[in-house]
């Protein structure tokens, strides 16, 4: 089930300031492209997807000199409807702008929550990435086919961790995979954690046979030799990574990930484009690519309006794609 759209690069021009010697001018883009006070909001536990993108968000707007002192907070619960919650009721805030992604699409079905992303303000879709299916190195799993088979004999008996509540990608991914491979979806022992953080400590520690997650999250556990990765989710192999497709394995899937911002609802005109001018400004920046590469991400820039839009075609393919699998 890919989630791919095509790419919108947007530019922006840097707004220039002339102030008087006493006033702060601002640096980088200039004083009035700042945003006193901004904050990032994280709806899920340290060490998730939506984690490292606000974190990783944050340092480079600061290190661009696009903004001071941006504060990153976690509100988890609830697969990101708690915060999202928090995030709607902050009408008319132009400092606050939430992580999120597909979980929080997936969450607002599966938790029946009072608040949906239609009732925010959506600034930017930032980045794309495939899952990647990861044991702990002294699984006895040494490559997927293994794993497999094991997994087709008996599909309750192998829980499979995942850092989303059902509806999100870490539980879709999985799902999507038992159905190419023949297994019932609702046979799947799958156990759900609130972020990356919770489900890698599940699979370091055997509570479940293996899990499914972001490239991203689990980079340096990788590199360190504490997970193996048996494969990827994705239509290519991640460079880097030592594992196949599911395609390549016989599992006709494919799916991959998104993470983005949205704002609260009842913003202003020049609040709603100040903080799209923002990301903007980011998502050029030479250290935002870096950012971007480093952690094994996709460029998947799309901005207002048009990350509106795909904010509602993906709200309708969760909601197809879970009654398809009887979920």
């Amino acid at each position: 089930m890919p989630l791919r759209t095509p790419l919108a690069i947007l530019g922006a021009a840097l707004l220039v300031l002339i102030v008087p010697p006493l006033l702060t001018a601002g640096s980088g883009a200039g004083g009035g492209t700042q945003i006193p006070g901004l904050r990032f909001m994280v709806p899920n536990t340290p060490g998730g997807g939506y984690d490292i993108t606000a974190r990783t968000a944050a340092k480079t707007v600061e290190d661009a000199e696009l903004n001071r002192n941006v504060e990153v907070f976690n509100l988890p619960g609830a697969g990101g409807t708690v915060g999202l919650s928090r995030l709607v009721n902050e009408r008319g805030n132009g400092k606050l702008a939430m992580s999120m992604g597909l979980g929080v699409v997936g969450a607002v079905h599966t938790n029946h929550a009072p608040s949906t992303l239609a009732d925010t303000t959506p600034i930017a879709r930032l980045t794309e990435e495939p899952d990647i299916v990861v044991v702990a190195k002294d699984s006895p799993y040494r490559d997927f086919g293994q794993l497999l088979a094991d997994w087709k004999k008996n599909p309750a008996k192998l829980p499979v961790g995942g850092g989303s509540s059902p509806g999100g990608p870490d539980h879709l991914a999985p799902m999507l995979m038992a159905e190419a491979a023949g297994i019932t979806p609702k046979s799947v022992n799958y156990v759900p954690f609130d972020g990356g953080g919770e489900l890698l400590a599940s699979v370091l520690g055997g509570k479940v046979a293996f899990g499914v997650s972001g490239v991203g999250e689990y980079l340096e556990q990788i590199k360190a030799g504490e997970l193996r990765v048996l494969a990827v989710t994705g239509p290519e192999r991640v460079e880097g990574l030592d594992a196949p497709t599911l395609k390549e394995e016989g599992v006709d899937t494919e799916f991959t990930n998104w993470r983005g911002i949205v704002a609260p609802p009842g913003l202003t005109d020049t609040e709603r484009q100040k903080l799209i001018g923002l990301f903007t400004r980011l998502h050029d920046s030479e250290q935002w690519k870096e950012a971007v590469d480093r952690n094994g991400w996709t460029d998947a820039f799309l901005t207002g309006d048009r990350f509106g839009r795909f904010l509602k075609q993906q709200d309708e393919r969760v909601d197809t794609v879970l009654k398809e699998l009887g979920l």
